[in-house]
């Protein structure tokens, strides 16, 4: 096979040779753009991936498409060229031709604004996946089922994000086959059952959509970054700037970036990290992650997550490097990290870093602490701080006993009572009585922006604290509790069981999110104010005058 790197001149492959499309495009890897990247004009994921490459971390190579394409008329014509640019790059520094037959390379496509807004836009992942490329995949790794478990995910994200179907039926399929393979999970179908899977989501989406994906790697690239472009304008990512006062962003870049396979083997995984404990401010780091899993895995919600002691237990020396590397991040940008890694067979990658999301609460602790150890000043502690009314922050606990009725994970703290909703229809009309309600729901999807934004707590039978939907909650103040085993809801009647009690739409429920575990009914909170750390703040805002 030609590949486009064979195709296109030498001089065509460094940023500085692109001219006018170099304002358009950028690098991150070897060989690429040795001035930062604009956050404004390349977004922050963009911009942040090329510091940490600067700063030594291992990030998969990358380029990045500008933010001035994004529902451009004139941007829509050069797009094709300037992906054929990009790939020719990843072809050239990672030795592998996208769509070949022996060495494929295969790419993630990534939406990223200039400011972070986690979970709202889009990602396709496994781009460059065709029949051709699977046995490719299965030759380079000898590794049949991560060939055929990539072609799965690649074809489940296309028909989800491109395609824009919906992801009901295909659940339904996945589900019938893990029956009828008497597993539950898709992470214990062998490679012909995975092969069997993807089958059946082809003829599914032709046979009820009459929709199918293309062969050719660059038509696959073309459309995932064009829905990823799209997704700007979705409702949900509408809404997420509206609450957070983000309408003058210009649009969302989109990042190309070499795959790294967290499926790969039993020492492979993906995972997110936090430098600090974005619930309460605690110093240390704090991860959820998966093994044998991509990225979108741990993040989407869908699946339970275990905690960095399994990473430690496992692969130690991953564990400590994960841990240098965080700590590396927090320092250089003197505040708390967000980090999103992926190791392949026991080697550590660095796909992502963003000042974390964090609550009221730990936003004070964290301000404190930083100015405390010297990484920051006392003004910019206090611009930390800014827009956050101090008189309201606090910490509520329940007074009183109450018999449990279902644990769960602790996502972000604080004590409430509310109403139960299944959905945002319902959390809009429950709120609309003025009494607080609490969104229940198996995953919170990000699609859920809204209802969360009406809802005082946040309930799901799986998911991480390092979710997007987990990370939003804090952003927004709202308790949030996930992982609670002992859910089952049945939306057809409109209710769900919390072990052997039955609740309904309506009913009170309350929610501890500073240890997980919830109750039926109503319960009285008291406040606790963080007194020592506002004394400490009120003294800087003194010296300030």
């Amino acid at each position: 096979m030609t590949t486009l790197s064979a195709r296109l001149s030498d001089a065509d492959e460094t940023h500085g040779s692109h001219g006018a499309a170099s304002s358009l495009i950028g690098f991150i890897g070897p060989g690429g753009d040795t001035a930062p990247l604009s956050a404004r004009a390349f977004g922050s994921k963009a911009a942040q991936l090329w510091r940490m490459n600067a700063l030594g971390l291992n990030v998969p190579p990358a380029f990045v498409l500008s933010t001035a394409l994004c529902g451009k008329a004139h941007g829509e014509k050069r797009i094709g060229a300037l992906l054929e640019q990009g790939i020719a790059y990843l072809e050239r520094v990672t030795a592998r031709g996208f769509g070949d037959r022996r060495r494929p390379l295969l790419v993630s496509v990534r939406s990223g604004a200039e400011k972070s807004m986690p979970g709202m836009l889009e990602t396709v992942l496994d781009v460059g996946m065709n029949a051709a490329t699977t046995r490719g995949l299965m030759r380079l790794y000898g590794n049949p089922r991560l060939a055929a478990d990539c072609r799965r995910r690649f074809i489940e994200g296309y028909f989800e994000v491109v395609a824009g179907l919906p992801r009901g039926p295909f659940e339904d399929v996945l589900r019938t086959v893990q029956t009828a393979e008497d597993v539950t999970s898709d992470r214990e179908l062998d490679p012909e059952a995975l092969d069997r899977l993807a089958g059946l989501y082809l003829d599914l989406a032709r046979d009820r959509f009459g929709t199918g994906i293309p062969e050719e790697p660059m038509d696959q690239l073309r459309a995932a970054a064009e829905a990823v472009f799209r997704s700007w304008d979705a409702p949900k990512a509408q809404d997420y700037r509206r609450l957070n006062h983000l309408e003058d962003l210009s649009g969302t870049a989109v990042t190309v970036q070499a795959m790294v396979f967290g499926n790969a083997s039993a020492r492979s995984g993906s995972g997110v990290a936090f430098s600090r404990d974005p619930a309460t401010g605690a110093n240390g780091l704090y991860a959820d992650m998966l093994f044998e899993a991509q990225g979108e895995d741990v993040v989407s919600g869908r699946r339970q997550p275990v905690g960095l002691g399994r990473l430690e237990a496992m692969l130690p020396d991953v564990a400590t490097q994960l841990a240098e590397g965080v700590g590396a991040l927090e320092a250089a940008y003197r505040d708390v990290q967000d980090v999103e890694f992926t190791f392949e067979d026991g080697r550590l990658f660095f796909l992502q870093t963003r000042s974390a999301k964090r609550t009221p609460r730990a936003a004070l602790k964290i301000a404190v602490d930083l100015v405390a150890e010297g990484l920051r000043t006392e003004a910019e502690g206090l611009a930390l701080l800014d827009g956050i009314d101090l008189s309201q922050v606090g910490t509520t606990r329940f007074t009183g006993t109450a018999e449990v009725a279902a644990q769960g994970v602790a996502a972000s703290p604080g004590t409430v009572s509310g109403r139960i909703a299944f959905d945002g229809e319902a959390a809009k009309r429950l709120s609309e009585g003025g009494e607080p309600v609490i969104l229940v729901r198996p995953d919170v999807a990000t699609d859920d922006i809204a209802g969360m934004a009406l809802a005082a707590g946040v309930l799901t039978r799986v998911g991480g604290r390092t979710a997007h939907a987990a990370v939003v909650a804090r952003q927004l103040g709202r308790v949030c509790v996930v992982g609670c085993a002992a859910l089952a809801i049945d939306l057809d009647s409109r209710s769900a069981r919390l072990g052997p009690t039955e609740v309904r739409e309506g009913d009170w429920l309350s929610l501890d999110g500073d240890d997980g575990t919830v109750f039926v009914g109503r319960r009285e909170s008291v406040v606790d104010r963080p007194e020592t750390d506002l004394a400490t703040v009120a003294g800087w805002t003194a010296r300030a005058r």
